[in-house]
């Protein structure tokens, strides 16, 4: 999963990061208001950790910008705010958790997957594409109920692109997806290709059909038509 942890504590930020990277995600990283902005005009994110208090503005200018653009990412509010009004407020604005510091790590994790396996599956363990299954707890891809191995990058990447079936997604969003804020220094896209193709292969040798089509010039889509 891809996420952006908006707090300017830099020793919380940096141990939230480190703690949810070693879980396998991809964590982007916010100091203030305007960072949080340049970066959710960027990219797209499974979940967004939001602390209220910023050193150039509030977090819940944040959520407001979030409603304004229809945004679907999963947004949790980190803050040392117990006010039940506070939380109220966030929560109204569009927040799916609230946490007070300070907090465990492990239940920070815990409600991080609970809410984007609500949002991206109804809250299902699981999301299906006709042969293909995809099980999230277990990290896991089945075609026809037969095991697909693939690599943490290709699990990512096929997650990725079943969840947003039928848009098309850039090159430059994929590796975005995959590699998180280490994307600025990638020279070049094709090694997207390979990833899709390697995926492509696994999933037709399994038994599925392939559902990837390429767009020119800009990237692929996962879809039937």
């Amino acid at each position: 999963m891809k996420i952006l942890i908006i707090e300017d504590e830099l020793v919380l930020q940096r141990s939230i990061a480190q703690y949810l990277t070693g879980e396998g995600n991809i964590c982007s990283m916010a100091s203030t208001y305007a960072q949080a902005l340049e970066r959710l005009n960027a990219y797209q994110y499974d979940c967004i950790l939001l602390d209220l208090t910023l050193p150039d503005g509030e977090g819940l200018q944040i959520l407001n910008y979030l409603k304004r653009m229809n945004r679907t990412e999963g947004v949790i509010i980190i803050s040392a705010r117990n006010s039940i009004d506070q939380k109220i407020e966030g929560l109204s604005l569009g927040a799916d958790d609230y946490l007070i510091k300070p907090f465990h790590l492990s239940e920070l994790n815990a409600r991080i997957l609970a809410i984007v396996r609500r949002k991206s599956a109804h809250g299902e363990r699981h999301i299906e594409f006709h042969e293909i299954r995809i099980d999230l707890d277990a990290k896991e891809v089945l075609v026809n109920g037969k095991l697909v191995y693939m690599t943490k990058k290709e699990f990512d990447l096929l997650l990725y692109f079943v969840s947003n079936k039928g848009k098309v997604i850039s090159k430059s969003a994929a590796v975005e997806h995959i590699w998180g804020d280490d994307s600025d220094m990638v020279d070049s896209f094709d090694f997207i290709y390979t990833h899709i193709k390697n995926i492509r292969k696994k999933l037709t040798d399994a038994g599925s059909r392939d559902y990837f089509q390429s767009v020119y010039g800009i990237g692929y889509k996962f879809t039937e038509a």
